[in-house]
């Protein structure tokens, strides 16, 4: 969980160094940061757990630290979607960073497709107000879960490996 951690403090420093509004890049760099610590913090208690007697205040230590990470990680990235909405710099080509901005890109043009698609919408109530459907707009949550369906697997594992 800490390494996978890191990964997103590393997406999240990408697009922040992409991000052309000064706020946006300086709230994605704080919640990075915050997910840095954590994840650290993480790693740490799980290498001591790993050499100490097994308790039950060391495994509730590790349980709230891995929720903690995962409020993090959310965080960080509700902070990129506000970064992608804004746009991002052109990366330089061959690049992780590239890649980050084509995964952005990518997740960008599915939030605009649907809010399209929903704008047109012409189911209308009583007063004239455009129904909403209960689909929910694409996330970068629901990208990242897309790409990697293992990480259910790994969290459940996390929590009895630590």
């Amino acid at each position: 969980m800490a390494s996978h951690g890191q990964a997103f403090v590393r997406f999240g420093r990408i697009v922040a160094k992409n991000c052309p509004d000064p706020r946006c890049s300086t709230e994605l760099l704080c919640a990075t940061e915050q997910t840095h610590t954590i994840s650290s913090q993480l790693g740490m208690v799980a290498r001591v757990k790993a050499v100490t007697a097994e308790s039950k205040s060391s495994l509730e230590l590790l349980v709230s630290n891995t929720q903690n990470l995962i409020q993090a990680v959310l965080h960080v990235l509700k902070a990129a979607e506000a970064a992608c909405i804004k746009g991002l710099q052109q990366p330089p080509p061959d690049s992780e960073e590239e890649e980050v901005a084509a995964f952005c890109l990518q997740w960008r043009r599915n939030l605009l497709w649907h809010r399209a698609k929903e704008s047109l919408n012409s189911d209308r109530d009583e007063l004239g107000l455009r129904k909403t459907q209960t689909r929910a707009e694409p996330t970068l949550m629901a990208m990242v879960q897309e790409q990697s369906p293992q990480t259910k697997n790994t969290t459940i594992q996390a929590s009895k490996t630590y």
